[in-house]
């Protein structure tokens, strides 16, 4: 998989733009607050339906516009695929692949694989649950169609219990119709239990050894999900939790509240491990998700580096760079002191200035 070109317009700061991609190693750089991020956005934007920051469409759209489009020309197993993505201040966003507007936004999904690595990734460990959850969701909404499915469902049945929950303060009678919700959370719920934990034991396998070579061979990491609730114990659990859901208004039950737990050793990293031990575990967690994307999709995919690199000492910085191998990357950084000092190959440079971009 290699992005061929990317074309903006009324894009966050760029009026327009059209930018030409090499198939190996992409920098853009420049000074902070010059656009280099807004790139990034815009591909993951493409990739996934959202942006990487939780942005709202509107939020996205130049100041000066009330629509921005968004053009990306990929290609996958030598055939050619353009994403065509509208943005609108006060609609739905529009999404077309090669002239064909797809129905749901979610039917992008699984066209084009990135891996998104920030500054904020490296907090992922020591960071709370929900940054955890949204790794695993993000990556598996990539991977599995089906996983979607449930996790769209699921979301949008919390939001009406929730909003019954409430309801059900200033009219008691409503809690008889609870046990209909209920029963639609455990079954979308219980799906995404059982796949969380298959992904949890494919995500082992490959981190393991990145890991341990990452450490010197002094570590093993391992992940370990902790559910909520177990499957079979979900619709007692719901039960048994009805008044204290309704008096504080919302599910107390549920893979909402899942976490995952990375220990070396008997130690429990997020709460114990040094700052040094939880970058590493985050740098790993984000090169295991490139193996896991070859692995599952049977496919490389396109890894955006957004300005991470300055947060890495030397030694992390030679591995990850060592370990891009054959995929394409595009990365920011607002200097090329790094690679020159690693001697490391650069096939294209772009310079950012103020929204514009010169190669």
């Amino acid at each position: 998989m290699i992005i061929k070109s990317l074309e903006l317009m009324n894009f966050r700061n760029y009026e327009f733009l059209d930018l030409k991609f090499d198939k190996g190693t992409n920098i853009l750089y420049g000074d902070n607050a010059q656009g280099k991020t807004n790139v990034l956005e815009a591909i993951y934007l493409s990739a996934t339906t959202k942006s990487h920051k939780g942005s709202k469409d509107r939020d996205i759209v130049n100041f000066h516009a009330e629509e921005s489009h968004i053009r990306t020309y990929l290609e996958k197993e030598e055939i050619e695929y353009k994403v065509d993505m509208h943005l609108r201040k006060n609609k739905s966003k529009g999404i077309a692949v090669d002239g064909q507007k797809l129905k749901k936004a979610a039917d992008l999904l699984g066209l084009l694989n990135v891996v998104f690595f920030s500054p904020e990734d490296l907090g992922i460990i020591k960071n709370g649950p929900a940054e955890r959850r949204r790794f695993v969701d993000m990556e598996l909404c990539q991977l599995d169609n089906f996983y979607l499915y449930n996790l769209n469902h699921y979301n949008k049945i919390i939001n009406q219990r929730n909003k019954l929950l409430k309801d059900i303060y200033f009219n008691p009678q409503l809690k008889d119709t609870l046990n209909i919700w209920d029963s639609q959370l455990v079954s979308f719920g219980s799906k995404i239990i059982e796949r969380r934990r298959i992904f949890t034991e494919q995500l082992n396998e490959i981190i393991f050894g990145i890991h341990k070579k990452l450490s010197g061979g002094r570590e093993e990491l391992v992940i370990k999900y902790e559910p909520d609730v177990e499957i079979g114990k979900f619709e007692d659990a719901m039960r048994a939790g009805q008044e204290k859901d309704i008096k504080l208004k919302q599910t107390g039950v549920g893979p909402h509240r899942d976490d995952f737990s990375f220990t070396v050793g008997d130690i429990d990293i997020r709460k114990f491990g040094s700052q040094g031990q939880q970058r590493t575990a985050a740098l790993s967690l984000k090169l295991s998700e490139i193996e896991l994307v070859k692995k599952v999709a049977k496919d490389t995919p396109v890894l955006l580096l957004d300005d991470v690199l300055s947060e890495l000492d030397s030694n992390r910085q030679q591995f990850l760079l060592n370990t891009i191998g054959d995929i394409q990357t595009i990365i920011t950084c607002t200097g090329l002191d790094e690679f020159v000092n690693n001697r490391f190959e650069i096939d294209k440079i772009f310079k950012v200035v103020d929204g514009t971009i010169e190669e």
